[in-house]
């Protein structure tokens, strides 16, 4: 008989627990916040070489997610998917690239400033496909 697979969230844990424990503590407090945020949103696990993706989006089609948290060993990140059509009077989103732009995450509390929030709220507003119902689960994880 086969092993019995790992279930997403165990899939889950087991990436984030390659990372520091500040690190790791700081995923999941992201990861807590975003679920709060967008709780009708699906997740999408991404482990590849350089980052830990976590995406969120209506369903789990990369190509429809409107945010992601990706992590690597030097830091933490929350990114807009489609940021490069997002105004930014507070000039906080970082990129230069058509389409992606990001916000560093240097500690737990700047994904609470009211600045942060406005941008989450303007790209929810103008997702092509806003998320909808609700998923709790994350989507099992790609490589």
């Amino acid at each position: 008989m086969a092993a019995k697979a790992p279930t997403p969230e165990k899939q889950l844990a087991s990436f984030i627990a390659k990372f520091t424990p500040e690190m790791a503590k700081r995923i999941r407090v992201t990861r807590a916040k975003m679920r709060r945020r967008i709780p009708q949103a699906a997740e999408m696990v991404y482990d590849n070489y350089n980052f830990f993706v976590i995406a969120y989006g209506p369903n789990d089609k990369a190509s429809d997610a409107i945010f992601s948290i990706a992590a690597q060993a030097k830091g933490l990140s929350l990114f807009f998917l489609q940021g490069a059509k997002l105004p930014d009077p507070k000039r906080i989103l970082r990129g230069a690239g058509s389409v992606v732009r990001h916000i560093r995450l240097e500690d737990d509390d700047t994904f609470d400033r009211p600045e942060v929030e406005a941008l989450i709220a303007l790209a929810l507003q103008r997702a092509k496909t806003p998320p909808s119902t609700p998923s709790t689960a994350p989507a099992p994880a790609r490589r």
